[in-house]
């Protein structure tokens, strides 16, 4: 039997013309197709408002995999947006947040990935930095489109003896696609990669029984061109 590896779908009211402006569902392949090629069985996971769902949705996969995508809304760190309301979701930090504390109860290893990695933050009671532009000096330019997204971009450290620090030694060159950033760190988590400006780049639960991973870049992204992407891949779906 392969491992079951729910991942989180997203969701777009209007498609637009080439989709007839439909309500969809919609996930960017190279989640799947990651996990696919480690050996993975990939299960989408719709945002739904019927909470009650969420224990048979954790029930049927072994790991979970939380996706990029909108902001999450500052009111669960306890702050006012600075940024437009179009760029978050609510309903999708409801559903996400109530999959975590599910995951957690019935332990099921999770790994974040942009979003991802911020909402498990926010869960875990840290707070994110709303927007990286508003810094008196931006060293290194995180939102890096459009560019190739599976090109690196920038170098990151990480923690000796950390889950990343196996998957990606002790420095690597990744991709960057995000403006916004961990600032206080959540309890029972500790930051395992910081990037050149010293970013948080990658957490990992400290303290718990399961295992949380979470990193900034989007190895979705360049998992087809980068070893060390399909590294965290086979990691996510073989070991974690």
């Amino acid at each position: 039997m392969k491992n079951r590896i729910g991942i989180t779908a997203n969701e777009i009211m209007d498609s637009g013309e080439i989709l007839h402006n439909l309500e969809i569902n919609y996930l960017p392949a190279g989640y799947s197709k990651g996990v696919a090629q480690a050996g993975g069985l990939p299960v989408l996971i719709p945002i739904s408002e019927d909470l009650k769902d969420i224990r048979q949705y954790v029930s049927m996969i072994d790991k979970l995999i939380l996706t990029g995508g909108q902001n999450v809304s500052p009111e669960f760190y306890q702050e006012k947006p600075i940024f437009s309301e179009t760029l978050m979701m609510k309903k999708r930090d409801i559903f996400e947040l109530a999959l975590i504390e599910e995951a957690i109860k019935q332990d099921k290893p999770i790994f974040g990935i942009c979003r991802g990695m911020q909402l498990l933050n926010v869960y875990f009671g840290g707070s994110l930095i709303q927007d990286l532009s508003q810094r008196v000096e931006e060293p290194v330019k995180h939102m890096q489109a459009p560019i190739s997204n599976d090109i690196p971009t920038h170098w990151i450290t990480t923690e000796k003896g950390s889950i990343l620090n196996g998957i990606y030694g002790p420095k690597a060159k990744v991709n960057s696609f995000h403006f916004q950033a961990v600032n206080r760190i959540g309890n029972n988590l500790r930051v395992t990669a910081n990037s050149e400006d010293g970013i948080v780049e990658g957490i990992e639960s400290h303290g718990l029984r399961q295992k949380i991973v979470g990193v900034q870049w989007h190895p979705d992204f360049s998992y087809k061109v980068l070893e060390q992407e399909r590294r965290a891949f086979n990691f996510v779906v073989n070991e974690m």
